[in-house]
């Protein structure tokens, strides 16, 4: 269990979307100080401190390190979908990108601020996944395997910063009001709540938290049919309402 309020926090891709949320979510809750990071930290919400920072930029990364020496809370929040297919892809680049972003720019985070964390006493990392890390998602080729591999990493990191004091909760987000899932039709969660649930997770010391409806229907889906639920995500792969394939 940890307390947030009081705590200095920084979230990663802070400026808009479910990262904003975060800022703002923490802010409401008493966090003593919330740093955002973003390429363009211009327009952050009130009461945040802007940080520059690109999360595949090593430089960068510990430049944040050593300005948010205080922070006992990290939000790995930064991601890109690039909405290319994996294999059959007109731009054999963008799986890369979406690696270098979600998968080793999480595990740049992670390096960076583990021992700001430990100084600090232990603290708090919650990585922000998707369901698509949880189940393989055909029309999120690239995007899907990046952040199954950082599910893993949470699960590792957990281990590995276990004796520090530091616990780590890898949150599973459905679909969600932002730009990233405008290619997405139906139902979508307002960033605030999910903002919400991640840090009650993370306050209750979750190791692996839903945050919305869908992460928790996919989820079940997928325990109780494995191989009908990956056909029908392929299925999907293919619907004139997904813009993919490009």
């Amino acid at each position: 269990m940890i307390e947030l309020a009081g705590r200095a926090a920084l979230v990663t891709g802070g400026n808009r979307g479910i990262g904003r949320a975060f800022v703002e979510e923490l802010l409401a809750r008493g966090a003593a100080r919330v740093y955002a990071g973003a390429r363009d930290p211009g327009d952050v919400a009130a009461g945040a401190v802007p940080v520059r920072l690109d999360v595949t930029d090593l430089g960068q990364v510990a430049a944040a390190a050593g300005v948010c020496s205080d922070v006992s809370v990290l939000i790995n929040n930064a991601g890109h979908f690039a909405n290319r297919r994996l294999v059959l892809t007109d731009d054999p680049d963008a799986a890369r990108t979406e690696m270098e972003v979600n998968f080793f720019g999480t595990l740049n985070m992670i390096r960076a601020f583990a021992p700001v964390l430990a100084a600090n006493g232990g603290g708090a990392i919650a990585n922000v996944l998707s369901v698509a890390g949880m189940v393989p998602t055909p029309f999120m080729g690239g995007y899907s395997t990046s952040k199954a591999a950082a599910l893993w990493l949470g699960t590792i990191a957990r281990a590995e910063l276990e004796p520090q004091g530091t616990q780590v909760t890898s949150l599973i987000v459905g679909s969600v009001d932002t730009r990233m899932a405008a290619h997405v039709d139906g139902r979508k969660e307002d960033p605030r709540d999910v903002a919400r649930a991640g840090l009650r997770a993370v306050e209750r010391g979750e190791s692996v938290a839903d945050t919305d409806w869908m992460a928790v229907d996919a989820r079940a889906r997928m325990a109780r049919d494995p191989g009908r639920y990956e056909r029908q995500l392929a299925k999907l792969l293919h619907a004139p309402t997904l813009r993919t394939g490009r």
